[in-house]
C-alpha cells in the first residue's frame, strides 16, 4: 500500500461537514454556525450534508450516513471532511464503505477523535489515505495555544515539510462550555499546570516511526479485525502508537490495551504516546497505572499526559504521517512530517 497524503489546502477549496456517528441537536446550531463561519472567514467554502440530525444518538440510518460520507470522500471538488464531534456508534458505517473506492479517489483530509477513531485509523490503514486525529469542528473556534497547531494548520501545511509541536504546559481540569447558551466561546479555559510524563522509566526519549492510533475505547472493538490490522502501514518501518481513554474506569482501560497488544496492534511500536484524560481511577488501579500493566511488556517508551485525547487543549496527529517524539528534562516535542 502507497501511503497518500491530500494535497495542502488553500482558500476557495470546499469542506464538507456530515456527522458519520452523531448529530447536532437544535440548541446546539448557533455553535455549529460559529464554527462554519470560522471556516468561511478562512477563506474556504462549507457544505453541510443531510446527516446532522441530533434528535438521537445517530444523525441518520447508517446506509445513509455511509453514502453521504463515500460521495463527499470521492468528490473531487471537497478537499476536506470534518465532522462536527465523535459520538458512540460510528462502528456500524465499516461493513458499508468501499475502501478500495476511496483509496482510489483523489485523497481528501478527514478530521477528527473521539467515535472518530472507528473511521480515521481504518481509512488511512484500508484505503491508504492519511487522515488527522485533532479537534473537531465544534472545537475549531477555540483559540490554540502556544506550543500547538490547530487542525487547519496541519492541513494548510506543505507537504513534505516538518512542523513540530510542543506541550503548552496548561490544560483544562474540568467542565464542558456551554454552546447553547454560548455559542461564540473561545477560550479554552487552560486552568491547569501540566506536561507530559514518562511512565516506563527514566531516560531521554527520542524515537522515530508513523503515527497511528485514537481512542483506546473505540479502538479496542476492531483490534485482530482487517480494520485495524498495520501490516500494511510502512513496511518495515516502526511505528509511533497514540492511544487515549475518554471515560472507562482504569480496569477496562487495562483489559482494552491487553486485548489490543495480544492482536499484535503495538507489535512495531517503537514508542507509546498516551493522551492525557479525565477518566476515573479504579479503587487499586489508576489510569497510568493501567497503561503500564497492559503496555509495559512492550519494552518501549511509554510517554502519556500528551495533548492527543479528550482533555483540552488538543494536538492533531496525523495518521501515517512520519513522527519524532523527543522528551527530556528540558524539552518534549513531536514533529511530524507528511511524506
Amino acid at each position: 500500500m502507497t501511503l497518500r497524503y491530500p494535497r495542502p489546502l488553500r482558500p476557495g477549496d470546499r469542506i464538507g461537514v456530515t456527522s458519520p456517528s452523531s448529530g447536532v441537536p437544535d440548541a446546539l446550531r448557533g455553535r455549529l454556525d460559529v464554527a462554519v463561519g470560522d471556516l468561511k472567514a478562512r477563506g474556504y467554502e462549507v457544505t453541510v450534508g443531510r446527516c446532522m440530525d441530533g434528535s438521537g444518538h445517530l444523525s441518520a440510518p447508517a446506509a445513509e450516513r455511509a453514502a453521504e460520507l463515500t460521495a463527499m470522500l470521492t468528490d473531487p471538488g471537497i478537499r476536506a471532511v470534518v465532522p462536527p464531534w465523535g459520538g458512540e456508534t460510528g462502528i456500524d458505517l465499516l461493513p458499508l464503505l468501499d475502501f478500495a473506492e476511496i483509496g482510489r479517489a483523489e485523497p481528501t483530509w478527514v478530521v477528527g477523535y473521539s467515535d472518530l477513531s472507528t473511521l480515521l485509523a481504518p481509512l488511512t490503514l484500508l484505503s491508504g489515505v492519511a487522515t488527522v486525529h485533532g479537534n473537531n469542528l465544534m472545537d475549531t473556534p477555540y483559540g490554540t495555544p502556544e506550543g500547538l497547531l490547530s487542525w487547519l494548520d496541519v492541513v494548510e501545511a506543505p507537504q513534505g515539510e516538518p512542523f513540530t509541536q510542543t506541550p503548552p504546559g496548561r490544560y483544562r481540569s474540568a467542565g464542558w462550555d456551554d454552546f447553547a447558551g454560548h455559542p461564540e466561546v473561545r477560550d479554552p479555559r487552560l486552568d491547569t499546570e501540566g506536561t507530559w510524563t514518562r511512565l516506563d522509566g527514566t531516560g531521554d526519549v527520542n524515537v522515530t516511526g508513523r503515527l497511528i492510533g485514537g481512542c483506546t475505547e473505540i479502538l479496542a472493538p476492531l483490534a485482530g479485525t482487517p480494520y485495524l490490522d498495520t501490516a500494511a502501514l510502512a513496511p518495515g518501518e516502526p511505528l509511533l502508537v497514540y492511544v487515549e481513554a475518554c471515560e472507562d474506569s482504569a480496569f477496562t482501560i487495562c483489559r482494552n490495551l491487553h486485548g489490543m497488544r495480544l492482536a499484535g496492534f503495538f507489535d512495531r511500536a517503537a514508542a507509546i504516546l498516551v493522551g492525557r484524560t479525565k477518566a476515573p481511577d479504579s479503587r487499586t488501579l489508576t489510569q497510568h497505572e493501567a497503561v503500564l500493566d497492559a503496555l509495559g511488556p512492550l519494552g518501549v517508551p511509554i510517554v502519556a499526559d500528551v495533548e492527543c485525547g479528550h482533555v483540552a487543549p488538543y494536538l492533531p496527529l496525523v495518521n501515517g504521517a512520519r513522527g519524532r517524539v523527543e522528551h527530556t528534562a528540558a524539552r518534549s516535542a513531536i514533529t511530524q512530517t507528511l511524506n
